[in-house]
C-alpha cells in the first residue's frame, strides 16, 4: 500500500493478521509499520552501494515521532546513505558500544600486560571502588574531558567514600582525597590507552587532564622516634605479645623490605653464605636484598619449623603470619608513632642510608628500585657497595633501637 504517510494516515491505519506496511508515495522508502497488536513504527527501506537491501526502524509512533519528525529523520539517514553509509550498522555499534564497566572489566583481563598481582589488586579496587560507581554505566565512547574532571573532583570530595563489610571480619574502608583522586584519574589513562589501542574510541580523554599533586606520605622515623620504637618493640616482647610479629617488624626496619616481602619470605630465600635474600618474585620481580650484620644476626636467631616453610609463620600449618597490622597498631601506640606506617619503616632505612651520604644509586639498589646502571654490579657479591651499605645502615639502625636504659630493642634479644 502506498500513500503520503501523515498523522491522519498513521492514526487511521489498523493492524492485520501480519505485519503490515504503509510506503510513502513522495519519499522513497520511507514507510510505516502495523504489527498484528497495533504498534506502529516508522521504517526506512534503502539500498546501499553494491545492491544490499536494508531496513532500519526509525521509531515508535508516539512522543518524539510524529509522521513529520519522522520524515525528517528519513531524509538525514538517505543523505548517509548516499555518502556511502549505513545506518543500521551504525545503529547496531551504537547498541553494542562498552559501557566503562565493561571496558574496566575488559582492560583487567586483556589489559594489565605485565602488571604484579599485587598492582591489579589494587587497580581492581580503584575500579569497584571509585570508578564504576561514578562513570560505570556511561558509554566509554562517550565520556569526555569534563566527565574526567568531575570524577576527579567527586571522588576528591569523598562522593565514593564508604565502609564496606567484606567478610565475615572483613571491612573495606573506601577514602577518597585528592590523593586517590589523581592516581585513579592515572588508572582511567591507562584504561582509555587501552580503549584506543583497542578500537573502542579515538582519542583518551584523561589526556590534559591537569591532575592535583600526588603528594605520596613518606613519613621518616627520627634517631629518637627509632630509640621510642625499639623500647617498645622490647616491652611488647616481655609483655609476651606475638614474638614473629615483633621479629617480622625488626625485620622491616633493618632491612627496608617492603611488608609482602618480608610476610612471604621463606628459607629458601635467605642465603647466608652470601648475606643476601633471594627473592623470586617481588612488586619489581625477582630481586636480590643485601642484610647487614644485624639483619643476619636476627634470621639466624629465629627458630625454623618442619612443617612451615616461611620465615615468620603464622598460626595455621603452613601459612606465614598473618595480622602483623593489628600488632603494629599497639606497638606504634606504645611508641607515641601513631602516624607511621608499617611502610614508613622502609622510608625510615632509607632515610638513614641518605642521610649517611650514601649515593641515592646505592639507597635505591638497596630497596629494589629498577635501574640497569646499578643492578648490573649485583655480579661482584664480594665489592658490591650496596652490600657494605646495608651493613652500615642496619648496623645504625640496631644502634638507635638500643634504648637508653640499655635493652635491646633492635630485636636481636629483647631482654634487659
Amino acid at each position: 500500500m502506498a500513500t503520503k504517510i501523515t498523522k491522519r494516515t498513521v492514526d487511521a491505519a489498523a493492524p492485520g493478521d501480519k505485519d503490515r506496511f504503509i510506503w510513502d508515495i513522495e519519499l522513497r522508502g520511507f514507510g510505516l509499520k502495523v504489527t498484528p497488536k497495533g504498534r506502529k513504527a516508522f521504517v526506512l527501506q534503502y539500498r546501499l552501494h553494491g545492491g544490499v537491501t536494508r531496513r532500519y526502524t526509525i521509531g515508535t509512533y508516539g512522543n518524539p515521532w510524529t509522521a513529520e519528525t519522522a520524515r525528517t529523520k528519513a531524509w538525514e539517514l538517505l543523505g548517509n546513505v548516499s555518502k556511502g553509509r549505513d545506518p543500521a550498522s551504525a545503529k547496531k555499534s551504537e547498541k553494542q558500544a562498552k559501557t566503562v564497566s565493561e571496558l574496566c572489566d575488559l582492560y583487567l583481563a586483556d589489559g594489565c600486560g605485565a602488571k604484579k598481582p599485587s598492582t591489579i589488586a589494587t587497580d581492581r579496587g580503584r575500579i569497584e571502588r571509585h570508578i564504576k560507581p561514578l562513570l560505570g554505566r556511561k558509554r566509554a565512547k562517550d565520556v569526555t574531558t569534563a566527565d574526567i574532571r568531575k570524577f576527579m573532583a567527586d571522588v576528591a570530595s569523598g562522593k565514593t567514600a564508604a565502609d564496606v563489610k567484606t567478610g565475615k571480619h572483613g571491612r573495606a574502608r573506601v577514602s577518597g582525597g585528592k590523593g586517590t583522586a589523581t592516581r585513579t584519574v592515572g588508572l582511567l589513562g591507562s584504561i582509555f590507552s587501552f580503549a584506543v589501542d583497542s578500537g573502542l574510541r579515538s582519542d583518551n580523554p584523561v589526556r590534559g587532564v591537569k591532575r592535583f599533586p600526588d603528594h605520596r606520605n613518606e613519613r621518616f622515623l627520627s634517631p629518637v622516634e627509632l630509640a621510642r620504637l625499639g623500647d617498645a618493640l622490647a616491652v611488647a616482647e616481655r609483655e609476651g605479645r606475638n614474638k614473629m610479629a615483633i621479629d617480622a617488624i625488626r625485620m622491616l626496619v633493618l632491612t627496608g623490605c617492603r611488608k609482602s616481602e618480608i610476610l612471604t619470605l621463606q628459607w629458601s630465600h635467605v642465603n647466608f653464605e652470601t648475606g643476601y635474600l633471594e627473592l623470586p618474585d617481588s612488586k619489581t620481580g625477582q630481586k636480590r636484598v643485601p642484610l647487614g650484620a644485624p639483619a643476619l644476626e636476627l634470621l639466624a636467631s629465629l627458630p625454623r619449623l618442619a612443617d612451615n616453610p616461611f620465615v615468620f609463620p603464622g598460626e595455621k600449618a603452613g601459612q606465614h603470619l598473618v595480622g602483623l597490622p593489628r600488632v603494629w597498631s599497639a606497638i606504634r601506640a606504645k611508641a607515641g608513632l601513631q602516624d607511621v606506617r608499617l611502610h614508613d619503616l622502609r622510608h625510615s632505612f632509607a632515610s638513614v642510608g641518605a642521610g649517611a651520604g650514601m649515593g641515592l644509586a646505592v639507597v635505591g639498589k638497596l630497596l629494589g628500585h629498577r635501574d640497569p646502571k646499578t643492578t648490573a654490579r649485583y655480579a661482584h657479591i664480594a665489592d658490591d657497595p650496596a652490600k657494605a651499605a646495608a651493613d652500615r645502615i642496619s648496623i645504625s639502625i640496631a644502634r638507635t633501637l638500643v634504648s637508653p636504659n640499655g635493652s635491646v630493642g633492635g630485636g636481636l634479644g629483647g631482654g634487659e
